[in-house]
């Protein structure tokens, strides 16, 4: 009798379009799931435009039961992390389903099977090849909807993975804050006293050409800010380019602020206006009028999202944090937004909690990062 689930490696450009399109006959039934730009996604595991591959081994497999698509997983192993944090960790990721355990056991096992042959002594995720891809399953906040940046799975998956032998490594919240209709007293009272210190200057800008200078100093910043970040790798000079030339053209240039100080960038704060109900509307596709939609989302929305922040350490604890964030909050009251969303940020980052929670903010969402060990 044959299984009812066979496990098969992508090793075509047929196997990676099933790999890429199956989410969206998993979740066609499911009105709130949110796609992935599909443009993105043929760049993503294009081993030849990203150049993440170059420092991770990587299989990609696709589940089949009875015959029929049932389930995917992506196993990395990123050599460069390993090595920048001394750890012999593979990480599944990408990981999507129907309803079953069997199908979901033997997409984890084969990835598992596969890192454990490599060495690795223990099997992490959902993690992508940094934290710029979508990390951790939603585990709460189902009610609300999928924002562009986080993943989008099903609530049963979690609980299969927990069912599975997987245990809960770290959590990473999502905040809203509602946006008041003038500056908060919170901010008028802390604002003169650090302006009249007069050593940091907040950039702003208004078209993207003024941006195109700073964004390359940007990209380096985040690199020695975001050292303590879990998950976070350096950038390559190239990786620096790359992200540059794809997200510099859809970036609002009035909810991106930097701080200067003593002649160089010491902080950025990064936000984007929510376009999720662009994508939908557009079925993840750009092109020919996936891109209308998008531009009319972004222009509508009245939820902005951050999506990235940081601050050189030795410049922390001195105000630049309400600076930047007076100033977006005063470009999100221009724009008559309602809602800020905080993205994602760890549960042990309470410096960046402890800004949201002074605004208000309440957790809405909630994803995990599961850990199982191999030996």
């Amino acid at each position: 009798m044959m299984p009812s689930v066979t496990i098969r490696e992508v090793t075509s450009r047929r196997d990676l379009r099933k790999f890429i399109y199956l989410p969206s006959q998993i979740h066609r039934n499911d009105p709130g799931w949110l796609p992935p730009i599909y443009i993105d996604e043929w760049e993503l595991f294009d081993r030849e435009k990203n150049n993440s591959f170059a420092y991770a081994d990587t299989v990609m497999y696709i589940a089949e039961k009875n015959g029929k698509p049932a389930g995917r997983i992506m196993g990395i192993i990123s050599h460069r992390y390993n090595s920048y944090r001394n750890e012999d960790d593979g990480r599944f990721s990408f990981i999507e389903s129907v309803n079953d355990t069997e199908v979901i056991g033997a997409l984890t096992g084969a990835v598992a099977d596969w890192a454990a042959a490599r060495g690795m002594k223990r099997l992490v995720g959902p993690l992508g090849f940094s934290d710029k891809d979508p990390q951790g399953l939603q585990v709460e906040g189902f009610e609300y909807p999928s924002l562009m940046t986080t993943p989008t799975n099903n609530r049963y998956l979690p609980e299969i993975i927990e069912d599975l032998g997987f245990e809960k490594k770290i959590d990473l919240v999502d905040y809203m804050v509602d946006i008041p209709s003038s500056m908060p007293p919170v901010f008028e009272k802390v604002l003169p006293r650090i302006e009249a210190n007069g050593k940091v200057e907040i950039l702003e800008f208004r078209k993207t050409r003024e941006l195109k200078p700073y964004i390359i100093e940007v990209l380096q910043l985040m690199n020695d800010t975001f050292t303590e970040i879990y998950g976070f790798v350096p950038l390559t000079d190239r990786e620096k380019s790359e992200l540059a030339k794809r997200y510099l053209p859809v970036l609002d240039p009035a909810f991106i602020k930097m701080a200067r100080a003593d002649k160089k960038l010491v902080g950025f704060a990064i936000g984007m206006p929510d376009i999720a109900e662009g994508i939908k509307r557009a079925r993840g596709r750009l092109f020919p009028f996936g891109i209308y939609h998008i531009i009319r989302s972004a222009r509508r929305t009245g939820n902005l999202v951050m999506l990235l922040g940081g601050i050189l350490k030795e410049y922390r604890g001195q105000g630049i944090d309400v600076l930047m964030g007076a100033r977006i909050l005063n470009s999100a009251i221009s724009r008559g937004m309602k809602t800020i969303d905080s993205h994602l940020v760890l549960e042990t980052n309470q410096r960046m909690r402890a800004e949201y929670e002074r605004l208000g903010g309440r957790i809405i969402r909630r994803f995990r990062i599961y850990q199982k060990d191999l030996v």
